[in-house]
Parts: structure tokens; sequence; C-alpha cells
């Protein structure tokens, strides 16, 4: 069934820091959408994360699919999608190293980063991400993370699977081993998701999902999606009634059926 992606996001600094940190990016023409939680000191975080939407975001409108130079190796065993993402991506990466080593004020600053990128013609859903940034899909009420935080509880989980919940918690749960910036060169995980109608995805910093569960995320989604926008602004809410401790950040996007009349608007009217 030919899909279309609904959209909306909303961000908010919460209630215990002075600035916002975050950017987003909703971007319905481009089938692009995108959060970013940046890091580095005051100022020098919402530079990062501003400067990861807008390069990757210009990445895209600036190139199509056909006879694309890829600023990076083509990865044949990828999708062009998937190519196009991490590429997008790591050119984000390059610009914030590049203004990091020119700037001192802005020396050591980083973001992390979720992409997801829909393909019409496939009906599937490329998610990008690096850093500690997440996505979900809540399909029929039930929430799964599509994402795995690059985190040290998660580094230390894979490379110790023995170690106990005790050690887990002696772990920091604020540390995270990726993100932009961070180094010249960065990994992009990236995986393609297929899409059914009335799938609705999240992506958003951890000032969301640090602060709600996942099973409550799911609850709080399934009741409001008929609204975008609204159930953007019900989720900071709740995250800041939960204690806002950090910005807050969500996107929110629903698989929605094309209607007829949308397929013929489509279609050149050959009698003109």
């Amino acid at each position: 069934m030919p899909m279309r992606i609904d959209a909306a996001g909303l961000t908010d600094v919460g209630l215990q820091r002075d600035h916002n940190e975050d950017a987003f990016a909703v971007e319905p023409s481009l089938n692009l959408f995108i959060v970013a939680d940046g890091m580095g000191g005051h100022q020098a975080g919402d530079v990062a994360s501003k400067i990861a939407v807008e390069a990757t975001v210009d990445f895209f409108r600036s190139t199509g699919l056909e006879d694309l130079t890829w600023p990076f190796e083509f990865d044949p065993k990828r999708s062009e999608e998937e190519n196009r993402l991490i590429s997008g991506v790591k050119l984000a990466n390059r610009r914030i190293v590049e203004l990091g080593s020119r700037r001192p004020e802005l020396h050591g600053m980083g973001t992390t980063i979720v992409a997801a990128l829909f393909a019409p013609k496939t009906g599937r859903l490329y998610i990008a991400h690096v850093g500690d940034s997440r996505a979900y899909r809540v399909r029929r009420g039930k929430i799964q993370q599509l994402t795995r935080d690059h985190s040290l509880v998660n580094d230390y989980a894979d490379a110790m699977p023995e170690m106990s919940e005790e050690q887990r918690g002696d772990l920091p749960t604020n540390v995270i081993t990726r993100a932009l910036g961070m180094q010249d060169n960065v990994p992009v995980d990236v995986a393609g998701h297929d899409v059914q109608v009335g799938d609705v995805y999240l992506l958003c910093s951890d000032g969301l999902s640090g602060m709600v569960e996942d099973d409550e995320l799911a609850e709080l989604i399934d009741r409001s999606a008929s609204n975008l926008s609204g159930a953007c602004r019900l989720l900071i809410n709740v995250a800041n009634e939960h204690g806002g401790e950090d910005n807050v950040t969500a996107v929110l996007l629903r698989a929605d059926p094309v209607t007829p009349d949308e397929v013929r608007a489509t279609v050149p009217d050959l009698d003109d």
C-alpha cells in the first residue's frame, strides 16, 4: 500500500538547564527527519547540534539519488538511501571537527544525532545514529527501540556479558562513547525497517528517553498519535513533570496511507 509520512517536532529547554543544546529538523519534502543533542560547554553544544542538523539537511537538498558524486566511499552492500544517510552524517562530523579546530572557544564540542529517511517507493525507513539519541517504533501499541546507545554501559555489557547487575550499576550512565566531533572519522550505524500503515516512529534526545520509561512513551504516543504536534508537546510535558533534568526534543513520524485522490494528483494529465 502506498504510504506517506506525516511528522512534527518540538524541543524544550527543560527545567534544569539555562539554554537548549538540542536541535531538530522535520523536512517532509526530503522525507528526512533529524534530532541532535549537543555537548561541549556553554554555547558550544548548541553550535554542534545546529551544524549537525543543517549540514545533513543541506547535503540532502543539494544532492539527488541520480548522478550523485559520493563524498565518501560508496558501500555497494548498502542501499543508496543508507549510503546517502551515512555521507550526510559524516559530512556533518567533518564540519564540526573543522570548526572546532579553528575556534578555540568551540574546541571539544560534539553532538549526538539520529536521522530517519523514508523511501516511499520501497516503504522502508532508514535510520542512522551516532551517540545516545534514540529511535523507537510504536506498532499496534507496542514499542521497540530501534537504535543502540553508543554508551559506556552498553560497551561494557558487550565486552563483559557476564557482568552482574550490581557491577553494571556502578558504571556511569551518562558517558557516551561515540559522537560527532570526537574524531575525524566517525562510524555511523544505519539500518532499514519495513514500514506499516499506522506505525509511529519517535526520534528523541536523552532528555526524553532518560525521563520517561518506554512503556509510558508507548502509551502516550498511542493515545495521542492522531495529533502529532500535540503528542510532541505531551511527551515533553511529561518529561518535565518527571524532573526535566535535560533539554527535551521529540520528533514523531506517522505512516499514513496515500489516498486514491493523492495518487491521481501526482499523475500528469495527458490531455493538457
